[in-house]
């Protein structure tokens, strides 16, 4: 599945380029107000965490929209911004919740384990160090929360929460890689300047990774005697298959060799 996903998720992003690279854009207003954050720190720390908590509102709200309409382009649908500007009615609650996680994690790093690691004691570093796993497993379930908002949109904003901490413990591995994944996706948006792959090909990626592993979970539902090594990847992944077809990165990199 893993590389299947790899594939999925760059040519599902080739597809749909130009639309990625405006909703990248898009990102641009929510950049500069983290950078004016970073920027009053220096002047203002209570306007800097005001500017921060407007920052952190608008990454919430617009990786929530972002999501609702990269997961059309995972489908194979090209239906313009239709579903961008119309995710915020389906999904403000759970941006809501996702800004609140956020805002309780921004504030862990940057002022709770560090208070804690001042102290030079053994135990408060053996709480600070508990603290950074549980910061890290919210930071890995986020991965999925978006995604499974729009999979299973009847869902309420805590419920979509636990569902993607049961896929954190459900699929360790595959998240270590997907978070990986994720990092070297952020290095490269750096190194193209947010045009590429951006918050766009982030949250396109995120969508793969869900609708993947739903696959999974419906094949499971339907056979729960099945074991995690015995699912038939094979034949769960033949639409997706079809529906990516046969190209290649070399078709893409060398198009007149093929």
């Amino acid at each position: 599945m893993t590389g299947f996903f790899i594939k999925k998720s760059f040519f599902d992003g080739w597809d749909n380029l130009i639309s990625l690279v405006i909703l990248n854009l898009g990102y641009l207003f929510v950049i500069l107000s983290f950078y004016g954050a970073v920027e009053l720190f220096q002047v203002s720390t209570v306007g800097a965490i005001v500017v921060l908590l407007i920052a952190l509102a608008l990454n919430s709200f617009y990786s929530a929209l972002v999501t609702n309409q990269t997961a059309r382009y995972v489908k194979g649908y090209k239906e313009g911004f239709k579903y961008f500007i119309g995710g915020i009615k389906i999904f403000y609650k759970h941006a809501l919740l996702h800004l609140l996680i956020t805002i309780i994690i921004t504030s862990i790093i940057i002022f709770v384990i560090p208070f804690y690691l001042s102290y030079g004691s053994t135990f408060t570093f053996i709480l600070a160090v508990l603290i950074f796993w549980v910061v890290l497993l919210a930071l890995l379930s986020l991965l999925y929360y978006y995604p499974l908002a729009v999979a299973m949109s009847q869902d309420s904003p805590l419920k979509t929460f636990k569902k993607s901490l049961l896929i954190v413990a459900d699929n360790i591995w595959f998240t270590l890689f997907f978070a990986l994944y994720q990092v070297v996706l952020f290095v490269m948006t750096i190194f193209f300047a947010t045009i590429m792959p951006g918050v766009g090909g982030l949250q396109l990626s995120k969508n793969v990774a869900v609708t993947l592993l739903m696959l999974k979970y419906d094949y499971l539902e339907l056979h729960p005697t099945t074991k995690k090594n015995e699912i038939p990847w094979e034949e769960l992944l033949f639409d997706e298959r079809e529906k990516v077809g046969n190209r290649s990165f070399r078709s893409i990199i060398f198009p007149w060799k093929d």
